[in-house]
This record gives C-alpha cells, structure tokens and sequence, in this order.
C-alpha cells in the first residue's frame, strides 16, 4: 500500500505519463508487477494508461475525492495483519481461547484502521508533500521527483 501511495503522489507530481520501467524503479520492482498493481487501480479509475511511444501511466482521478481507503479496495483489499493463529482448527481448548480473543482484536484493529484510511485522501496527502517541500525550500518540478 505504501509503494503504490509514493507512486501515485509520483504520477501526480509528474507533467505526463510515466512509463512502467520508471515507476518500477521508483518501486524498485518489476514492470511486470507494476502493470499487475495499476490494473486494479486502472479498473477502479483511478488511473489510466496508454500504449506506445510517449505512452504510459497517469492519475485519472480527482486526488480529493480518493480515499486511501479506495486505493486498498483497489488493490485487492489485501490482508491488513500477517499475525495469524496458530493453527486455524485447534483442538486445543487453550488454543481455541487464544484464537478466540486474537481473532476480535485483529477484527477491532482492522475495522479501526480500515476507517482512519477513508479519512485521508489522495489530496491530502499531495498537499503535506507540498508542505514538506516548501518548507524544505526547495522549487522546480526537478525537484519533486527526486524527493517525493
């Protein structure tokens, strides 16, 4: 979730298209799994692509109307917790209390975090790289693609 936020405040700070090769090297990934991740984004229309030469990516969104909450729907709505149980059919009684109370505490956290990212938009993260750029003191689009 996080290398596809960088890419996404990347593509937005960028004058055109960005090509596969070069926001895989901002991921430091594959082109490949870079097409796989913005299919998903693409789907959902936040992004789109063209083909050929002068062809690429670009954000077809409106950044402040884009929840981080969206972007995990589009990815898939990935697993949030790796933690897991021990073994998902324990006949254990202990095991089972465990599971039991982990099993709550992981649904709390995810409904609570899950809630913050409908919170923060797009936008809003743009405008605290702006802000962190001014006071920075930095100028000149050279400059947002090799900070952001």
């Amino acid at each position: 979730m996080s290398g596809v936020l960088h890419v996404l405040l990347h593509m937005a700070e960028a004058d055109g298209p960005i090509t596969s090769e070069r926001l895989a090297a901002v991921m430091g990934t594959n082109p490949v799994v870079v097409r796989r991740t913005m299919a998903g984004l693409r789907d959902l229309g936040l992004v789109a692509s063209g083909k050929g030469h002068g062809g690429g990516w670009v954000i077809a969104c409106d950044l402040d109307r884009v929840t981080l909450h969206d972007v995990y729907l589009a990815l898939g709505s990935p697993a949030v917790f790796a933690m897991g149980h021990r073994s998902e059919q324990p006949e254990c009684l202990v095991e089972q209390a465990v599971n039991a109370s982990l099993a709550n505490a992981f649904r709390d956290a995810e409904n609570l975090l899950l809630s913050r990212l409908g919170e923060v938009t797009l936008g809003r993260l743009s405008a605290d790289f702006h802000a962190r750029l001014a006071r920075r003191g930095l100028c000149g689009q050279e400059h947002t693609r090799d900070d952001a």
